[in-house]
């Protein structure tokens, strides 16, 4: 796994025949992929281990304020489990972690590069940046001097900190992701919030427009019968006889989607398959996801909501 593996393309080595070309392509889908599946395993490890010591954290919290039996007895534990169930780390203090343990080896590197590439130490940071980020501008680049006081320990401490750096900037970078997803959320909700009195106008006048009563109808039924005519022999006709009274078809069409929807969750619970969506889901546009935002959702507990 080198730079060119981690996108950090410096562009100081470049393939300058046809063949190596080619082969830098090849070789270049199956490198970056690889990677990408290295980064999420590394990104689920971290916050599974990262969960897990929170959630160990939270339960001596809960013990020490009384809202927990001590642990003496295996009932305890079941009884912790219970309690715990279902509780996820706050994504904030996720972030908080990752960006300590991002500065921690962006200083410690930084250390390392200013005596022996003989930069300072503010331009030791902006390459740890640029690097870790998988920017890769080119303009500093580490392990280019021709002569090192130990050049192959050198290169092996600049490896382990361009991956250990590569993979907290990784991580970092989706949990922000999160965050920003939360506040689009938060927007998007305050927005509608807005917009819902004067939907909710909108349905009543429907609503009261479509309204069927059956003593007022079965009136008007009767009504029309008394008259002499007999019943009516088309949706219009009956419309226009009986005021508001709307027919049985139209009852059904307006219904259409929602019978679609039952017909379908009965389906799925009959075949022991049953799908629970949540109101918020479906209205969320930015839910769910793929790799890592995934997994960020599956094992983080997302505050949104709560705001």
């Amino acid at each position: 796994m080198n730079s060119d593996n981690l996108g950090v393309g410096f562009g100081m080595t470049t393939p300058a025949t046809m063949a190596g070309k080619v082969f830098l392509i090849f070789y270049g889908l199956l490198g970056c992929a690889g990677t990408i599946l290295f980064f999420n395993l590394f990104l689920e490890r971290t916050i599974t281990l990262l969960a897990f010591i929170m959630k160990a954290y939270h339960q001596r919290q809960l013990r020490s304020k009384g809202l927990l039996p001590p642990m003496i007895r295996r009932q305890s534990a079941v009884t912790d489990m219970a309690i715990l169930t279902g509780w996820k780390p706050s994504v904030y203090y996720i972030m908080l972690i990752l960006g300590i343990a991002a500065i921690i080896i962006s200083c410690c590197a930084s250390a390392m590069y200013t005596p022996v590439e003989g930069w300072n130490y503010a331009d030791s940071l902006y390459f740890c940046f640029v690097t870790f980020s998988t920017i890769g501008f080119g303009d500093l680049v580490s392990s280019q001097n021709a002569a090192y006081t130990n050049q192959g320990l050198y290169r092996f401490g600049n490896f382990v900190f361009i991956l250990l750096g590569v993979c907290c900037i990784y991580s970092l970078f989706n949990v922000i992701s999160i965050v920003i997803k939360q506040f689009l959320n938060w927007v998007l909700k305050k927005l509608e919030c807005r917009c819902c009195p004067r939907c909710r106008r909108g349905k009543m006048r429907t609503g009261r427009r479509n309204a069927i009563t059956p003593g007022q109808s079965r009136i008007r039924r009767n009504q029309v019968f008394a008259d002499g005519e007999g019943p009516c022999d088309s949706d219009g006709e009956g419309r226009r006889l009986s005021g508001e009274m709307i027919s049985i078809r139209d009852l059904t069409a307006s219904n259409k989607v929602s019978l679609a929807i039952l017909q379908k969750q009965l389906s799925e619970t009959a075949n022991g398959h049953p799908r629970t969506v949540c109101v918020n889901t479906r209205q969320n546009g930015f839910s769910g996801g793929v790799g890592a935002l995934a997994i960020m959702n599956n094992r983080l507990a997302e505050t949104s909501e709560s705001r």
